[in-house]
């Protein structure tokens, strides 16, 4: 591992925590060279899925546009930073453990919805209204509906 100090190449491992639930390992190092200490995280590679969209053209699963996608549903709302991040990587994790080579956008898209219902219900219905392409004010209204439905059910 290269210091990001003096780009020495000499470093040595002074501790180890699993972080993120165990998803990457937090390692703290400190350079031979100059004795400074930076922190690394290192991260399973997977291949996750193609994302097959409604054009029929497959793309690359974007986390970066995922999470940049929740936190514009999810603005000026009172959410964390680590419940979001908790989020993505259920989505991711779910991604993954499909077993498919290619996801349709709809089936990413519905679970993003089941986090965000978790998380806010103000961002949920900002999302829905996008995702779901509301045409007029009776279907964002049958959504509101379907939303306190279910949340007197759960009461």
């Amino acid at each position: 591992m290269r210091c990001p100090f003096c780009k020495g190449e000499d470093t040595r491992v002074v501790d180890s925590r699993d972080a993120d639930g165990g998803a990457s390992v937090r390692r703290r190092r400190e350079c031979l060279n100059c004795a400074e200490r930076f922190t690394t995280f290192e991260k399973a590679e997977l291949s996750l899925p193609q994302i097959l969209k409604s054009d029929q053209c497959r793309e690359a699963f974007d986390e970066a546009k995922l999470r940049a996608g929740m936190m514009r549903a999810l603005e000026k709302r009172p959410v964390e930073a680590d419940q979001v991040e908790a989020a993505v990587h259920r989505i991711r994790h779910k991604l993954s453990a499909s077993g498919e080579r290619e996801v349709p956008s709809s089936q990413l898209g519905d679970w993003v919805m089941e986090e965000l219902q978790e998380l806010d219900e103000v961002a949920y219905v900002r999302f829905a209204s996008v995702y779901r392409r509301f045409q007029d004010l009776d279907a964002f209204t049958e959504e509101l509906e379907r939303l306190r439905a279910k949340s007197g059910a759960d009461d």
